[in-house]
């Protein structure tokens, strides 16, 4: 029974999958682990991580081909969270790359972690946790 509870993937819906995984794959390292198109829903599926699916929990990025309007961002959904080992470093290089850092890196309110916030292309927030 341990081996039946974990966390297997989060699912997004993404308006442009292109800059979405050039998001994910070369600003933030995650490798492309599958995608598949299915042409008679007009959708795809991209699953992305930092390690394959069978250890680790990973992003289905989901394109609906047919979809023109971004997605509203839903009030109860906060962020996603990865861990790093140089969050200063991580952040530059991001914004050297024209994505938005909104949360610059620093402790957090009332603590010590070292946090920062960027957005995808979508606008969904990635945390990062200094490590």
């Amino acid at each position: 029974m341990k081996d039946c509870h974990r966390i297997l993937h989060t699912m997004l819906r993404v308006l442009n999958l292109e800059k979405s995984l050039n998001f994910y794959s070369n600003h933030l390292g995650m490798k492309l682990l599958r995608k598949h198109d299915y042409p008679e829903g007009r959708f795809t599926l991209a699953f992305l991580g930092f390690g394959d699916e069978s250890n680790d929990t990973v992003i289905e990025l989901t394109h609906n081909w047919d979809r023109i309007e971004p997605y509203a961002m839903g009030e109860a959904f906060g962020h996603i969270a990865i861990g790093v080992s140089d969050i200063y470093a991580l952040c530059e290089t991001l914004e050297k790359n024209g994505v938005d850092v909104p949360r610059k890196p620093g402790p957090m309110k009332h603590g010590t972690t070292i946090l920062a916030f960027a957005r995808d292309p979508d606008g969904y927030m990635i945390e990062f946790i200094e490590r």
